[in-house]
């Protein structure tokens, strides 16, 4: 009798995107596309590499090429997300732009952002048991809230030292501005309740939480004309 060989161990797939020849940005672009799409109508359980690869018309191996495995691949689909609906220049300070008209942007894309039914669905994910039992939120919260928080925090500190603003904790200030503007409506959404949409309800809602943001941090004769 001949011995037999030993099995070979499948090789697993790479964690983290290999050096080498530039990514190509488009299929990028189309995985991430794919992976929001999909995570948001099946869940993260439920949706698998081969899946996301077939969905952008790419090979599994491009997938892993460019994101590693799956939990990095939703992290940078949710950072995507984000950066889409709220660009960096939208946080720029611009010193000629009036502080409640550049608050009133940001909460009004932001408000869009988090009210969107692909968002809502998305944050059901992420409330998920599965989700929750990989240990997956540090990685979420750095892709997404604690992102768009910092480059708040950052807009803020400027104000301050323009003699706009008196905040001691621009990071809770922060933080307490996306929580307001979430409020109630993003709460109700995410429970299904049916609630009022509208536009003009969404504007004066952000309105409000501006408003009441800048009677809280803004110096006399700054930012609430």
């Amino acid at each position: 009798m001949t011995a037999s060989k030993p099995a070979r161990t499948p090789a697993s797939p790479p964690k983290a995107a290999s050096p080498g020849r530039p990514k190509d940005l488009a299929k990028r672009a189309a995985i991430l596309e794919a992976a929001k799409r999909m995570f948001v109508q099946h869940g993260f359980e439920r949706v698998s590499m081969d899946q996301v690869a077939a969905e952008a018309g790419v090979s599994k191996l491009t997938v892993y090429s460019h994101f590693g495995d799956k939990d990095s691949l939703f992290a940078e689909a949710v950072r995507a997300h984000c950066e889409q609906n709220l660009p960096a220049r939208l946080f720029e300070s611009e010193p000629g732009t009036p502080l409640r008209e550049r608050l009133l942007a940001i909460g009004q894309a932001f408000f869009a952002m988090v009210m969107a039914p692909e968002a809502v669905a998305g944050h059901r994910v992420l409330c998920s048991p599965q989700v929750a039992a990989r240990g997956m939120a540090g990685m979420f919260w750095e892709a997404g809230p604690e992102r768009v928080k910092t480059a708040f925090r950052s807009l803020l500190e400027d104000r301050i030292a323009r003699g706009e603003l008196e905040i001691d904790d621009p990071a809770r200030a922060a933080g307490h501005f996306f929580a307001l503007l979430k409020g109630d409506p993003h709460a109700q959404a995410v429970l299904g309740c049916e609630g009022s949409d509208c536009c003009e309800a969404a504007q004066a809602h952000v309105a409000s939480v501006v408003d009441l943001f800048l009677r809280a941090y803004a110096v006399r004769g700054h930012g609430r004309g």
